[in-house]
């Protein structure tokens, strides 16, 4: 086991938070309101907007220095190209929970990252976020007898962050519902990586399907004015063509206001993971 994962061990768990939008802010306020985590920093892009929310001692303005706060866990809620960029260093000195796990669509960050998991003594976490039903799906995964997953999301058109044709399709829309994307959740992950890490932590679940053969639906409904929903389609074993396979389906509708990227309820979701994102000595973990 690695000497910084011993380190703590004992004591509280020291928490590093990147990122410092609604979800960020909200992490930090529930670490320091309980007592069994502590912070150990908070570092944001725009250093700006965390001075005066939280004491100068827990913000670091370079995050290139972020082993100087000996943390025991980093948990990622900025955007994908901080796990690309500072994945491998951060599971060198603790636990990393990729908060964004779009970033894991692109091949070569989830190979890089799942080898330094395997070997570093740390832990790579997953938060399974909206995706509902995670840890089954991920024991079928684990059995083989997983066949198929979709998911489908559902918002309102102004919750959505896309780029490229998803972006002019979402912005020409009219007045009913329309499909943005039906495909493979690998080649969405770029076109909409602040929207669908509910999708890439499906892909991560279903390792033996991933991100090429998980499919990912993303609809945009004007009508959604309160609400964000999720459907998840997980197909077994048996005869799929005769009707006669395994299969179950969930919705989870989560209340979200306009224009908001993420639902209220994935808040409490995402504390339990973060608080969950311990006790393994490495490997890649679905929190």
């Amino acid at each position: 086991m690695a000497d910084s994962v011993k380190k703590h061990r004992g004591l509280k768990r020291r928490v590093g938070i990147v990122g410092f939008g609604h979800l960020g802010a909200y992490l930090v306020q529930e670490i320091l309101k309980r007592d069994d985590v502590e912070l150990a920093f908070v570092w944001n892009r725009s250093v700006e907007n965390v001075q005066g929310q939280v004491e100068d001692k827990f913000i670091l303005s370079d995050l290139d220095k972020f082993a100087e706060r000996n943390p025991d866990l980093i948990v990622e809620v900025a955007h994908p190209s901080i796990t690309e960029k500072y994945g491998e260093a951060f599971l060198d000195q603790a636990d990393y929970m990729v908060g964004s796990p779009t970033a894991l669509a692109n091949q070569k960050v989830e190979t890089k990252l799942r080898e330094k998991a395997s070997t570093c003594g740390h832990a790579l976490y997953v938060p399974a976020g909206a995706f509902w039903g995670a840890q089954d799906i991920k024991k079928m995964a684990d059995r083989g007898s997983l066949k198929g997953l979709k998911v489908t999301m559902r918002k309102h058109p102004s919750s959505f962050k896309l780029n490229g044709s998803l972006k002019e399709k979402n912005d020409n829309i009219g007045a009913d519902a329309v499909v943005l994307y039906d495909g493979p959740v690998r080649d969405l992950c770029p076109l909409a990586p602040n929207n669908v890490n509910t999708m890439a932590a499906a892909a991560v679940a279903a390792h033996n399907l991933g991100f090429d053969v998980v499919r990912g639906c993303l609809v945009s409904d004007p009508s959604l004015t309160d609400f964000h929903v999720v459907e998840v389609d997980v197909t077994g074993p048996g005869d799929a063509a005769q009707g006669k396979a395994f299969t179950v389906k969930t919705v989870r509708t989560n209340p979200a206001q306009v224009g908001a990227v993420t639902g209220t309820a994935t808040y409490a979701s995402f504390l339990s993971s973060m608080l969950g994102a311990r006790g393994n000595d490495g490997g890649v973990h679905l929190c």
